[in-house]
């Protein structure tokens, strides 16, 4: 679903927002009053999206009864790669702020570590009751897998071994597509263009292949894009009176170096919430993308 995208933009501003909310020595009573105030501001975020979705996205919707839509190939699973990224950053916020609020592990875990399912799982309700849209199985289980992913790993290795990234950049399909794909503006194309965005997971070597000869701050990236998409199962051919072009649908997948900047020591609160935000972001670094049976070299790809 395209709305997703409004909430990434949500969660990283959220990111920046709570990242040093308490210190560790933080006494009882205090902690329990900011995590108060971190449910009843999650619950503001989460009413202002569903108000969002009721007032503007389902506007010209028609209401009808609970019904299901299959979307499982449509944006050649870009979107689902989405919603997985989505509802494990989510999950990884919420299990950050209950450990910060001297939550036990076990709670912290598993009550915020599913947060991602628990935010998104609304949204898939909404749209179970609007003409066009519908509940999504494969949006839930890439939900569901989002959470799961994060636990696995914290329950694991007690720590995030492989992170899944994001990268956008406006794409030449927007521009020649008469609004299907966004207003020829950044915020627009980066709300309603799949053929932007890439999704990434970045390890290190070092802590995944034990080698050490590399720096445990440089990692690798494996990553996965679509092209050509103007429309969500096939590509239209007419909007809104235009002609539209005629492109080739295809699958990206890419090889990319990565910086984990978790490993980057500072002493600045600032950059320590810089850091925060950049660890799910993939940065512009040489990547080698194969597509269409060739393969090619960028020396910056984002």
């Amino acid at each position: 679903m395209i709305i997703l995208k409004n909430k990434i933009i949500i969660l990283l501003v959220l990111i920046f927002s709570f990242q040093d909310l308490t210190s560790k020595d933080t006494i009882r009573n205090k902690v329990d009053k900011n995590f108060y105030k971190f449910l009843a501001v999650e619950g503001v975020v989460l009413t202002g999206v569903i108000s969002y979705l009721k007032n503007e996205w389902y506007s010209d919707k028609k209401r009808v009864p609970f019904h299901f839509y299959n979307d499982f190939k449509g944006w050649y699973q870009v979107d689902k790669f989405g919603h997985f990224y989505a509802s494990y950053l989510e999950s990884n916020i919420g299990y950050s702020l209950m450990k910060k609020f001297n939550f036990s592990e076990k709670k912290s875990l598993y009550l915020g570590g599913f947060q991602g399912l628990i935010l998104e799982t609304p949204i898939e309700f909404f749209d179970a009751y609007y003409e066009g849209w519908g509940f999504s199985v494969s949006d839930m289980v890439a939900n569901a897998l989002g959470s799961v992913f994060f636990i696995t790993q914290q329950k694991v290795f007690g720590e995030q071994l492989i992170r899944p990234k994001l990268s956008f950049s406006r794409s030449i399909y927007a521009r020649n597509a008469y609004g299907l794909l966004g207003k020829n503006n950044l915020i627009s194309e980066f709300i309603y263009d799949y053929n932007g965005y890439t999704f990434w997971f970045s390890f290190s070597p070092n802590k995944v292949f034990k080698i050490k000869k590399i720096p445990k701050w440089l990692n690798l990236a494996i990553g996965y894009g679509a092209d050509g998409m103007l429309g969500e199962f096939e590509n239209k051919k007419l909007y809104k009176g235009n002609n539209l072009p005629n492109y080739n649908r295809y699958r990206q997948f890419y090889l990319s170096l990565d910086i984990d900047f978790s490993k980057l020591k500072t002493n600045s609160k600032f950059l320590k919430r810089v850091y925060n935000a950049l660890s799910y972001i993939k940065i512009p670094l040489p990547t080698i993308e194969l597509s269409n049976k060739k393969v090619k070299g960028h020396f910056f790809y984002f």
